[in-house]
């Protein structure tokens, strides 16, 4: 009975003797949080207008001018309330002092909020028991104290995205310290989804470390800067290496979840085999017609070919249903025209991510029927991968327009030489005929990969942007953005995502 006891009591004492501090200050504040930014100090710069409303002018002024370390402000989780202001406490001089009603103490800072009540609600949400924290909120934490930083929760970045929000399940949780630079602003961190069965205060498990080496490692912001900048004729493009990371999110909700399944027949083994698609999606602006911009979802198709028809006879049944017709073979042949102008994206720094990249020179190639080679040497030369190749079998596009005339949408098969077929679904009118997307069937990434570049005041002046979205980056001409996910604890299938990138700002 004497053993069986310390059996059971000798791993909590030892638990309760060696436990995690509890967590003070800055640490309190990031559990409380949806959104929290620190900043440098900079005396040099006028007051900043949030000291002068929390603490008025006469303290605002004399401690702007003697500051030297890092302040903060953050939004509390509970709604959208105005922001608090937090300065260490040893700004104000070993001497006590009265805080007036709006202010509280936490740790070692002082916080100011709007009103009594606006304390009184971040006193409420604030966690006595709370243990210091480990993995990502720990880096997060230091990357707070030491360098200009933004770190969100889960509801901010739904604030702040809206209706795209459920596309970056992976990023609910993060941070990104800041550097502005020249007509520019870098930034680089990382992000997460909630571990399962624990909230989104910042406190994750013991088990969610990672080395630091891993963090700063990867994709420097300095070689994402040097990839070219998206063209005119496009709004958005975003390649990865699997279709699962736009998924996730989405698929996580039942009510997109189950209309996909039922509906369109998107379940099974055809979902399993769309989750490793690699995939390339862009966004075009249209000058005409009832759409603003169309959207083109570019998958390579691996696995049985027969199990993406199937599923695309699914989708044609229930678009029948909704009282669509569908144009298709020779009647819209000739929107297939060449892909010469088609601007590709090449986002091979490092060798993994070269999954979706194409060959430079294609244009200058001309075709020669199969079997019937110019030479003796062009028929050993190896066909480029990027070189076009669209048979009859797979050029053709299925479109589908409502009763009116109007093209809502379609798919079309690609096929490029020596490479997998490929499957264009598209919103919108018809687009130009894409060049297939290169690829390299003994290729596989090292990690799972999104690369993005926006033209962000393109997309605001269509008004295509959360409206919540920052006005710094609602202004920038280009922004690039690079996401590498790394595992943390393959038991609980956490992971750890990656981000550097940069925004162009409008000269």
């Amino acid at each position: 009975m004497a053993v069986t006891l310390l059996l059971l009591l000798g791993p909590s004492l030892l638990l309760w003797r060696w436990s995690r501090p509890r967590a003070e200050g800055l640490e309190q504040l990031m559990g409380a949080s949806s959104l929290l930014q620190s900043f440098a100090a900079n005396p040099d710069r006028a007051v900043p207008a949030l000291w002068l409303e929390r603490l008025g002018p006469e303290l605002a002024i004399p401690l702007w001018r003697s500051q030297g370390k890092v302040w903060w402000q953050f939004w509390a989780s509970h709604g959208e309330a105005a922001p608090y202001l937090a300065l260490p406490a040893g700004r104000f001089g070993a001497k006590k002092f009265v805080l007036p009603p709006q202010a509280l103490r936490v740790g070692d800072l002082i916080v100011y909020a709007e009103n009594p009540i606006a304390r009184q609600q971040l006193l409420s949400s604030l966690r006595p028991l709370q243990r210091r924290s480990s993995g990502l909120a720990q880096r997060c934490h230091q990357r707070l104290q030491t360098s200009q930083t933004v770190y969100w929760q889960a509801d901010a970045l739904g604030t702040i995205l809206g209706p795209v929000a459920p596309l970056l399940e992976r990023y609910q949780i993060g941070c990104l310290s800041l550097a502005l630079e020249p007509g520019a602003l870098r930034w680089q961190g990382e992000a997460m989804a909630p571990p399962t069965g624990q909230p989104t205060n910042g406190s994750s498990r013991r088990g969610a470390d990672q080395p630091k080496a891993l963090v700063d490692a990867g994709v420097t912001v300095e070689a994402l800067a040097s990839q070219p900048p998206l063209a005119a004729e496009l709004l958005l493009e975003l390649e990865g290496s699997s279709l699962d990371q736009l998924l996730q999110g989405l698929l996580a909700r039942q009510m997109i979840r189950d209309p996909l399944a039922s509906r369109y027949g998107l379940e099974g083994a055809g979902l399993a085999l769309a989750k490793q698609a690699p995939f390339r999606l862009r966004l075009r602006p249209q000058t005409e017609g009832p759409f603003q911009a169309s959207l083109e979802l570019q998958i390579i198709v691996a696995g049985a070919r027969s199990t993406w028809i199937n599923t695309l006879d699914r989708v044609r049944s229930s678009l029948l249903e909704q009282g669509l017709t569908p144009i298709e073979g020779e009647a819209i042949e000739a929107l297939t025209v060449s892909p010469q102008a088609d601007n590709g994206f090449k986002p091979g720094l490092r060798r993994q991510p070269d999954l979706l990249t194409k060959p430079a020179g294609h244009a200058s190639q001309s075709a020669q029927p199969a079997g019937k080679p110019a030479n003796a040497a062009a028929a050993q030369q190896k066909p480029s991968l990027g070189a076009p190749h669209l048979p009859k079998a797979l050029a053709k596009t299925t479109l589908w327009r409502r009763s009116d005339g109007t093209q809502v949408g379609g798919w079309r098969w690609l096929s490029a030489a020596g490479g997998q077929p490929q499957l264009l679904l598209f919103l919108g009118p018809p687009p130009l005929a894409p060049l297939p997307m290169a690829v390299e069937p003994d290729l596989r990434p090292a990690a799972d990969q999104l690369w993005l570049r926006v033209r962000p005041a393109a997309l605001d002046s269509l008004g295509l942007l959360p409206p919540e979205m920052p006005p710094l980056v609602r202004q920038g001409s280009q922004l690039w953005l690079n996401s590498e996910q790394l595992a943390v604890d393959p038991s609980r299938r956490e992971a750890v995502s990656r981000l550097s990138g940069r925004l162009q700002l409008k000269r």
